[in-house]
């Protein structure tokens, strides 16, 4: 089977900038959300709408993708699991999720859990920026002309 992009599509901002990527490398893109998102059809698009439970759509993609496919998330966990199949994994501001890094932010996400159990609360993410959506958009037609260039599986 071909690979393809798996897009954590349910807050997912740069959905425009995958489709439009994908379609000038000719790689299939699957989003994937619960059915509380709204996706539009698309040429090249395959939409899968699971249901509104917590881990749906992480285990839809986790049950499916492949080594070689890429992941776009913002979710730690389920880049560990795309990582753990080889696929390559991006976030929605462009960072590339490695074995090395994941660990790091793993360990980063527990201890944010800690203090906020024990009443410390930060200010969240910072908001996306246009920045964000050109790093990412950078980051993906890099991956898919090493892609192209077979310097991945």
């Amino acid at each position: 089977m071909e690979s393809k992009i798996i897009v954590d599509a349910d807050a997912c901002p740069v959905k425009a900038e995958i489709v439009r990527a994908a379609g000038q490398f000719q790689i299939a893109v699957w989003m994937v959300a619960s059915y509380d998102h709204r996706l539009t059809p698309q040429e090249g698009v395959t939409i899968v709408q699971v249901d509104r439970s917590d881990q749906s759509v992480d285990l839809y993609i986790a049950n499916r993708i492949a080594a070689g496919d890429i992941l776009v998330t913002q979710d730690f966990g389920l880049a560990t699991i795309g990582l753990a199949k080889k696929a390559i994994v991006l976030s929605n501001r462009g960072q590339q999720y490695t074995d090395l890094t994941i660990d790091f932010l793993l360990e980063k996400r527990h201890d944010q859990a800690k203090s906020r159990r024990g009443g410390k609360y930060g200010k969240g993410p910072r908001p996306f920026t246009d920045e964000d959506r050109q790093r990412f958009l950078q980051t993906l037609t890099k991956v898919l002309k090493q892609r192209q260039e077979n310097l991945f599986p």
